[in-house]
């Protein structure tokens, strides 16, 4: 008992009686003990919720924003196939190059550091602050730079600044090459030229691979496997960069001699049909291409199509022997040198008299070639220029290829069918001209032209379409080869070594609905050697104003020069002794009709 008054006392000396106390005494309401056990299981029912929506129903979404703190696929850009010329000479390569960019958020604000990263750059401060503008995440400062720059800004070590490898498109034959190869945007896409127009091939795959990286961006370890990249295809083409080069270079000096607008040289392997060179004066250089206007990117040889003027004759020339309507020593009396069609005049430019067929096409008379002509039907004419192309988009792997003009023949009034049996009232490209004088080098067969090197193909000519006769391809020919001896049109045509035979136009420039009396076109079209034709080459020289304008003076200086490097590079024998060849060049040319 004493033990059980000493507890009491010790209780009561703590001053609290728990059996007394009345929070203990009072009773619990029923609903409070059910309310904190609902809320408990309530809460247990959203945690398992929302575990079964994290952890199921979502769970690739959650899982890849895990994954984007910390896992990246890094692209493994693929190589764009390279360009060669038939000799494996490079005219398009990729080469590796830095590009340099940043995370905004994450660089330096300080205006001083700011101000020595534009200077490294080559901008103004205030330029940079333009192009990274309200970007937090990512903006590029310079893209495909040269190495001395990225190694500048390398240097400097700053916060969000970065530098990746791109692949930059060098093209090594320059403003030479351009209109053939064209070139790239900054995307690697093909925007001119070959590079547009293969640009499938071209194109690689790139390929990828997957990597966890640290907080500052590096690759640490690889995860899953890796896609290699897939360069694209490599493109061989028929151009020769010899002849490329020494065409582009004569068209040039042609041009800037007689104060010209511009300038054009196609040639064409006659046995393959391929395009060995295809020049146009004024150029430009693919990697620099700021400030570039139209008139330099067009390729005039497949795009600009004019009337092509006396260049049809020889066709006229043909059509008329392959009908049996005459012969080539057939007379034609083309004086008083002028007649007149439903009240038009049409003209030489000298009277000449009697000439045979030969003479007509060599000394180049409107009024002898009009004759034949009406002895023909429209339908004739038209069958013949078809066949040989004119009116037709060339089948050629280059984008901007014309189709050129040529009316139905039912529509033709008398005076039209007279004015386009010497070139007037259609037109074509200077690449349509050069394959169609294709008929008269192959003994008659049209050929198929290609930009791109037919593999396994250079020893055996290419099977072309029938057009003449082999007998009055020949026939025609030798007229041609008439053109560039004494009392021709072309006398300065004939290179030294080589036989040639061609065909002068000159023709006044269309204005409107009318014709300029001021403004000229003059061009040659021909084929070497004149008896066993390897190449054909035509010559474009638009609006000469430096006193000479005939195809004969302004152009045909031209073909000589390409017809003569252009043989020798391909290793063709000189079939003409020099000697001769110096008496003929002090002679003077005839004066062509147009």
């Amino acid at each position: 008992m004493s033990r059980r008054r000493t507890v009491a006392q010790a209780t009561g000396a703590r001053g609290v009686n728990y059996a007394s106390s009345p929070l203990l005494a009072s009773k619990t309401p029923p609903w409070r003990s059910k309310f904190v056990v609902a809320a408990v299981g309530a809460s247990f029912c959203v945690l398992l919720g929302r575990a079964l929506y994290v952890q199921v129903l979502e769970a690739p979404f959650f899982q890849r924003q895990g994954e984007a703190r910390y896992a990246r696929t890094i692209e493994l850009p693929a190589s764009r196939g390279r360009i060669t010329d038939r000799n494996g000479l490079i005219l398009a390569a990729s080469v590796p190059v830095p590009s340099l960019w940043a995370i905004p958020k994450d660089m330096d604000p300080d205006p001083a550091v700011r101000a020595r990263l534009a200077r490294a750059l080559g901008m103004k401060p205030r330029e940079l602050d333009a192009r990274i503008g309200d970007s937090q995440n990512f903006v590029w400062l310079r893209r495909q730079v040269d190495e001395p720059l990225a190694d500048a800004v390398r240097a400097l070590r700053l916060k969000g600044v970065h530098q990746l490898t791109e692949y930059k498109r060098k093209y090594p034959e320059g403003e030479a090459a351009a209109h053939v190869v064209g070139f790239t945007n900054i995307e690697d896409r093909g925007q001119e030229g070959v590079e547009l127009a293969l640009n499938k091939d071209l194109t690689g795959r790139n390929g990828s691979r997957r990597v966890i990286k640290d907080r500052l961006g590096a690759p640490v370890e690889e995860i899953g496997e890796t896609v290699p990249p897939v360069d694209g295809q490599d493109i061989e083409l028929a151009i020769d960069s010899k002849v490329q080069f020494f065409a582009y270079q004569r068209v040039r000096e042609a041009v800037t001699e007689h104060k010209a607008k511009a300038g054009s040289v196609v040639v064409l392997d006659v046995q393959t049909g391929e395009v060995l060179a295809l020049a146009n004066y004024p150029s430009y250089v693919p990697g620099e291409r700021r400030g570039l206007a139209g008139a330099q990117l067009r390729n005039r040889a497949l795009t600009d199509i004019f009337e092509p003027g006396s260049t049809m004759k020889p066709f006229i020339a043909g059509l008329a022997l392959e009908t049996g309507r005459v012969t080539p020593d057939t007379v034609i009396q083309t004086a008083p040198g002028h007649m007149t069609i439903t009240g038009a005049t049409i003209t030489d430019a000298h009277p000449h008299g009697p000439l045979t067929v030969a003479q007509v096409i060599q000394k180049s008379s409107n009024v002898g070639v009009v004759k034949m002509a009406m002895q023909m039907q429209p339908r004739e004419m038209w069958e013949l220029f078809s066949a040989a192309g004119f009116g037709q988009r060339p089948q050629i792997d280059f984008p901007g290829a014309v189709t050129g003009r040529l009316r139905p023949y039912k529509s033709w009034r008398p005076i039209e069918q007279a004015t386009m049996s010497y070139g007037y009232g259609l037109s074509a490209s200077l690449f349509q001209l050069a394959r169609a004088y294709t008929v008269f080098a192959r003994d008659g067969e049209l050929v198929p032209a290609s930009i791109v090197r037919r593999q396994g193909e250079a020893a055996e000519p290419v099977a072309g379409v029938r057009v003449l006769s082999p007998k009055t391809a020949r026939a025609v020919r030798e007229m041609l080869h008439m053109v560039t001896q004494e009392g021709g049109t072309a006398l300065k045509a004939q290179p030294m070594g080589y036989t040639v035979g061609g065909k002068t136009g000159t023709a006044y420039k269309q204005e409107g609905k009318g014709y300029s009396q001021k403004k000229y076109r003059a061009w040659f079209v021909g084929m070497a050697p004149a008896l066993n034709p390897r190449i054909v080459v035509a010559v474009m020289v638009d609006e000469p104003s430096n006193g000479k304008y005939y195809g004969g003076d302004v152009a045909a200086p031209v073909f000589a020069n390409v017809v003569q490097q252009t043989l020798r590079t391909m290793g063709v024998q000189p079939d003409l002794e020099v000697r001769p060849q110096i008496v003929a060049r002090a002679l003077r040319s005839e004066e062509e009709s147009f």
